[in-house]
């Protein structure tokens, strides 16, 4: 034995799709659309458990999410801080929930955000392997979203 000990991959935050590999980018912002919390995650999880995570200790009166984000433990747990939970209903929900349209509208703040952190090719196409330099960029692009 040569003293070389093979590396451990880790959790790396890449998933298999058929396009290859593949991760996400969940993050919580601010009502102006400034980036709070982001998180790493592998491509082929599901996005409302990472949500339970994202948005602990966030103090608000409502919180936004797209349809990928309803499902019935987010909705208890966003409706046992008392805010209100603004998440359009799955097409495949056999029971239709109210929706306030109007502040859902707000949502787009958040894909701007997003738009604006995939400007940098480095995030958009994830050239790193390990998923801690990885994260450090989207922190990084994150900060000088917020010094604009």
């Amino acid at each position: 034995m040569c003293g070389r000990r093979k590396k451990d991959a880790g959790d790396q935050a890449l998933g298999r799709s058929r396009g290859g590999f593949s991760s996400k980018i969940h993050a919580a912002a601010d009502a102006l659309g400034n980036p709070l919390r982001c998180r790493l995650p592998a491509g082929q999880k599901g996005d409302a458990p990472e949500a339970s995570d994202l948005i602990d200790g966030i103090v608000s009166k409502a919180f936004l999410a797209d349809r990928a984000y309803d499902s019935d433990a987010l909705l208890a747990r966003i409706g046992s801080t008392g805010a209100a939970a603004v998440i359009p209903p799955n097409p495949t929900r056999s029971g239709r929930r109210k929706t306030d349209w109007w502040l859902d509208k707000e949502r787009h703040k958040i894909e701007v955000m997003f738009g604006f952190l995939k400007h940098y090719r480095r995030v958009a196409a994830r050239f790193d392997k390990l998923a801690k330099r990885y994260l450090a960029f989207v922190h990084f692009d994150a900060a000088c979203l917020l010094l604009r």
